[in-house]
């Protein structure tokens, strides 16, 4: 079974940047669809970006379009999430995970803090 390690949250000021990362290992995630989750406090987790397996295909929720990049390197088992210009509604702990659509379709890793501060 693969395991989801995610690194790269912290806290920043509004209009900042972060570039968030995921190492998967235990077996390859090339071969999937991973995508990146979050959840607020008192919310429920919530898509934000999903990439196929070769990366020529992305798909974002409307509250980051433009803003989020989602990227991945099947060589290095790994897929990133780079933010610009953050919110403070951006806050959240953050999850990637195989992505089925837009739905968690495996297990989690740990998560990785971002904070925006306005």
């Amino acid at each position: 079974q693969v395991q989801l390690v995610e690194s790269g949250g912290r806290s920043v000021q509004a209009g900042g940047s972060l570039r968030l990362s995921c190492a998967a290992s235990g077996r390859t995630i090339s071969i999937y669809r991973m995508g990146w989750f979050r959840q607020a406090p008192g919310n429920e987790r919530e898509f934000v970006a999903a990439i196929n397996w070769s990366g020529g295909s992305t798909d974002y929720a409307d509250s980051v379009k433009g803003r989020f990049t989602i990227s991945r390197d099947n060589a290095k088992n790994t897929v990133s999430l780079q933010m610009n210009s953050l919110k403070p509604e951006d806050t959240a702990v953050y999850y990637c995970a195989v992505a089925i659509g837009t739905s968690i379709g495996g297990p989690l890793g740990q998560g990785t803090q971002v904070t925006v501060s306005s």
